[in-house]
């Protein structure tokens, strides 16, 4: 059963008692005040914004185009619970515009010559491979210092984050720009992460997800009558994530070598333009042209840009696998996945290799 939303009174009530409460743990952590303190006003206004989705479709003053995204978000949000059986809460029936394209700037880094992610650590969700800023300015900062210790670092805006259920998190306004099924697309993804999730293992918990965003996805187009998504767009984002998985696992052969360092360095850039060579190739020989990646592939290259892939990718296939391997039941698929969460990570990796090989 769902449960009632509180009234706004009672929330702001709740929330203005257990925020300096959380706030007091979280400054008890090793991180800094100032970050701390921007995490929770952050989320703090973002929870001052939230609106029922009903009371957003009823009102004939607001956006008509707004209302009727909201309303085609309701029902892939029922889909969700009812046949994909992601959590059946407030989350995602609520709306909050928070007056930028982005809710958050997520600040990667890396060491020169490796490709595992400097982590962060937090009392709720353990350690994640970036560091989260409600403010560009301020993830721009963090960049900066971060280059400054000889680091290679990369920024990337995220539409939507989840609170893994402690907050009902709402469909915001950063969410709304690429279409309903994209909009779709996102509440699977971030249900997922309320469904199972994992302390510590950033790249298990975005798989995960991931791979839960595109079954979903396949299975809500087949329940409106819609064909498998077989148009271009798709078929080249595949082959690009593949490309850029294929240069991860040659740097991080290479980064295993004990070559000199200026050796390394001249290595590393020859692979990025490798990776450049492979894409315009792929781009005008394949794509007829289509220059849809041309700004992220001629932008400036290091191995924190490719963070993001290797963490949301590198075990979609083990999902997959794992999914077949239950005959595509859901609940025999989520206690599966949550059996290999409780497991240690090594022999989770293991495991999750031998998933992917099959």
């Amino acid at each position: 059963m769902i449960r009632p939303l509180p009234s706004p009174g009672l929330l702001d009530r709740v929330l203005r008692v257990l925020f300096p409460s959380v706030l007091f743990l979280l400054l008890n952590g090793c991180a800094s005040v100032s970050y701390y303190s921007q995490l929770a006003s952050g989320q703090w206004q973002l929870l001052r914004a939230r609106e029922p989705v009903s009371q957003v479709i009823a009102d004939p003053q607001r956006d008509a185009t707004l209302r009727q995204h909201l309303t085609q978000s309701q029902q892939a949000r029922a889909f969700a619970s009812d046949h994909l059986h992601l959590p059946d809460n407030q989350s995602y029936r609520l709306y909050a515009d928070i007056g930028r394209p982005y809710v958050v700037w997520n600040v990667f880094a890396t060491e020169e010559f490796s490709l595992k992610p400097i982590n962060h650590c937090f009392p709720i969700a353990g350690c994640v491979a970036y560091r989260g800023y409600y403010s560009q300015g301020a993830a721009r900062g963090e960049a900066a210092l971060q280059r400054l210790k000889g680091m290679d670092v990369s920024i990337g805006g995220v539409e939507a984050y989840s609170t893994l259920g402690w907050f009902n998190d709402p469909i915001m306004n950063s969410m709304m720009g690429w279409g309903d099924e994209r909009l779709a697309t996102l509440i699977f993804h971030e249900l997922a992460h309320q469904r199972v999730y994992v302390k510590d293992d950033t790249e298990f918990n975005e798989s995960f997800a991931t791979f839960v965003e595109q079954e979903g996805t396949r299975q809500w187009r087949a329940f409106r009558g819609l064909p498998p998504d077989t148009n271009a767009q798709s078929r080249q984002r595949d082959q690009f994530i593949q490309l850029i998985l294929d240069t991860r696992t040659r740097l991080e052969k290479l980064y295993a070598q004990p070559f000199p360092a200026q050796q390394l360095r001249e290595r590393k850039a020859a692979e990025f333009e490798r990776l450049r060579s492979e894409y315009r190739q792929m781009r005008d020989r394949q794509w007829a042209g289509d220059k849809r990646y041309d700004a992220w592939v001629n932008a400036p290259m290091n191995n924190a840009r490719l963070l993001p892939f290797g963490l949301y990718d590198q075990w979609v296939p083990a999902f997959a696998a794992l999914f077949k391997q239950v005959d595509g039941d859901w609940l025999r698929f989520y206690a599966e996945v949550e059996r290999l969460g409780k497991l240690p990570v090594e022999k989770r990796k293991a495991l999750l290799s031998q998933l992917t090989e099959r």
